[in-house]
């Protein structure tokens, strides 16, 4: 009954932690096709259950250490403490690298000169016309980034840089796939590289990188609650499949044109995450909080999306 209880705290963290992530995924997941959305929910579980919520942990206290992978593996099992000891240690570089890439997802949409409905209105419209600005999300990134490694200890300041420099370059390279197209089409180069993340196995891949961002805070801070692996790779499985079987739910009944300002509500609480995220490299940040900040923006953007559409119901 113990280990019952601590897994269900675990699914129910998860949701929390991720249920913004649930909202971005059906953004994009609705302009994917059915059997992309089938094997999201399929292979991709597997991908974020297994790979992300057990085998990447591994992997990075393998590359810490310096051990070969079944030993860290018998080390999470027989001696768990030391195994969360050399993660935790690992946190500075994982925080950059996955608060940097959602951060990236954030500025993304706030420089989105395209956007027509804004949520904050004048404020948001303005924001939104820097969009215009070559590179404006990467000069932001960057900058935030050498503020955050400024508070660091001498020792991390290095790895902060080299992580959260990688998590910038993966997503750069994953928006930036109109570049492989012939110069014919430079000038819908934004809406080819749109499409083409928003389809397909680079949609797919997309979705997974996003995932794995959303991930790594709760794979931490699970051992707050646990140090048994088999526990915190069920109880974050739970949550995971939750999440996704919700963003398919979306999907399909059309919530994201039903509540216009969701997926405002969704990518700001991605900002302030990675923000905490960066954070947490310098000062402790309660997971609950984490996940109440990630909630309260979703329940006032639906809030919001229904006085609009019965304010404004010709717009809307």
């Amino acid at each position: 009954m113990a280990a019952v209880t601590i897994v269900a705290i675990l699914g129910v963290m998860e949701i929390s932690l991720s249920f913004d992530n649930a909202v971005v995924n059906a953004s994009v997941l609705k302009d994917m096709d059915e059997k992309w959305r089938q094997l999201f929910l399929t292979v991709g579980i597997l991908i974020a259950v297994f790979g992300m919520r057990l085998l990447f942990p591994l992997v990075i206290v393998a590359v810490a250490t310096s051990q070969e992978l079944g030993v860290v593996a018998s080390m999470a099992m027989n001696n768990p403490e030391e195994y969360a000891y050399h993660l935790t240690g690992a946190h500075v570089g994982i925080a950059a690298f996955g608060g940097m890439f959602l951060l990236l997802v954030f500025l993304n949409f706030i420089f989105d000169d395209r956007k027509e409905l804004h949520w904050l209105g004048y404020v948001e419209e303005k924001l939104a016309s820097l969009g215009k600005l070559d590179m404006i999300t990467v000069l932001v990134a960057l900058a935030v980034l050498m503020g955050v490694q400024a508070f660091l200890p001498d020792g991390d300041r290095l790895t902060a840089m080299l992580a959260g420099a990688g998590g910038i370059l993966l997503y750069v390279v994953v928006d930036s796939l109109s570049s492989f197209f012939d110069e014919e089409i430079q000038e819908e180069a934004e809406i080819v590289s749109k499409i083409v993340k928003r389809n397909g196995l680079m949609g797919f891949l997309y979705l997974e990188i996003l995932d794995a961002s959303f991930s790594f805070d709760g794979v931490i801070g699970a051992f707050a609650i646990t140090r048994d692996v088999v526990i915190i790779m069920l109880g974050l499985a739970i949550g995971a499949m939750f999440v996704r079987s919700f963003t398919v739910y979306l999907v399909n009944k059309g919530t994201l044109k039903e509540y216009v300002f969701l997926e405002h509500g969704a990518h700001y609480a991605i900002g302030i995450l990675a923000l905490i995220m960066l954070a947490s490299m310098v000062y402790h940040v309660s997971e609950v909080l984490t996940g109440l900040v990630g909630v309260a923006f979703i329940v006032v953007a639906v809030i919001s999306s229904i006085l609009y559409k019965k304010n404004i119901p010709e717009s809307a």
